[in-house]
């Protein structure tokens, strides 16, 4: 069974009390008895192997058993800011790259991005963003949850992070440096900022904008990839080399 998170104030030992939302599912869709087994991570990446003892309409209380504590960081931190894609795409790449362990994912608008999420439209699409990582989070077993941003318009994502030592665009027909060969940082306190592209591709003044505010184009093959897939092949890649995979 997946790890699922908890609020800090839920817990209290020797005991956790758990409540709506999670006390639904829980209860509803995995149909928790008392004495089974649950592991749950509270926000400071503390994970408790518990035991239910009561389960009810309104709560479910569990006795703690086991306390582990996140094991130290010792790899950079990958930051995935992503052109907003159509629909079930980009909620794909939120769920796959939380899996992968991203460390934050920042939604990005383009030129050429074929959606444009409307200020009347942002609270809702955030929760849905937030609830898509939440879960993809707990079935992989993460120590903590991505941070996922409000979108940004790429001209603001460019200032923010200009003076990052690893800035790198991925761009199709690049005859940049392969990404596979690229020089990435080795300490934990480090990270990388990989941007990806929309369906439509990059503009070309977008493409200039990023390399005059110190983004690296890249490339990961001959190959034209949907944005989606692209967006996954190179987390992966980034996320090996990093030594979070493999």
């Amino acid at each position: 069974m997946p790890t699922f998170f908890v609020t800090a104030d839920a817990v209290a030992p020797p005991n956790i009390r758990i409540s709506d939302p999670l006390l639904k599912h829980l209860r509803d869709s995995l149909r928790l008895q008392a004495g089974e087994i649950l592991t749950l991570t509270d926000p400071t990446g503390t994970r408790y192997r518990s035991e239910v003892v009561t389960i009810t309409s309104k709560a479910l209380e569990a006795r703690i058993l086991d306390v582990a504590a996140a094991p130290p960081k010792t790899t950079p931190s990958l930051i995935l800011a992503q052109a907003v894609l159509k629909g079930e795409k980009m909620d794909w790449v939120l769920q796959k790259a939380t899996e992968l362990g991203v460390e934050r994912i920042i939604p990005v608008q383009t030129k050429h991005g074929v959606v444009k999420i409307q200020p009347d439209r942002l609270s809702h699409q955030s929760a849905r963003w937030a609830r898509i990582a939440l879960e993809a989070a707990q079935q992989s077993e993460r120590w903590n949850l991505p941070t996922i941003e409000e979108p940004v318009d790429l001209n603001r994502l460019l200032t923010r992070y200009q003076s990052s030592p690893t800035n790198l665009m991925l761009a199709e027909r690049s005859t940049q440096t392969a990404l596979i060969k690229v020089p990435l940082p080795s300490k934990s306190e480090h990270s990388v900022v990989l941007l990806i592209g929309p369906e439509g591709g990059w503009d070309d003044a977008e493409l200039l904008a990023a390399q005059e505010k110190g983004f690296q184009a890249v490339t990961i093959g001959k190959r034209i990839l949907r944005a989606e897939t692209a967006a996954l092949a190179a987390v992966s890649i980034v996320q090996s080399r990093l030594g979070e995979l493999g």
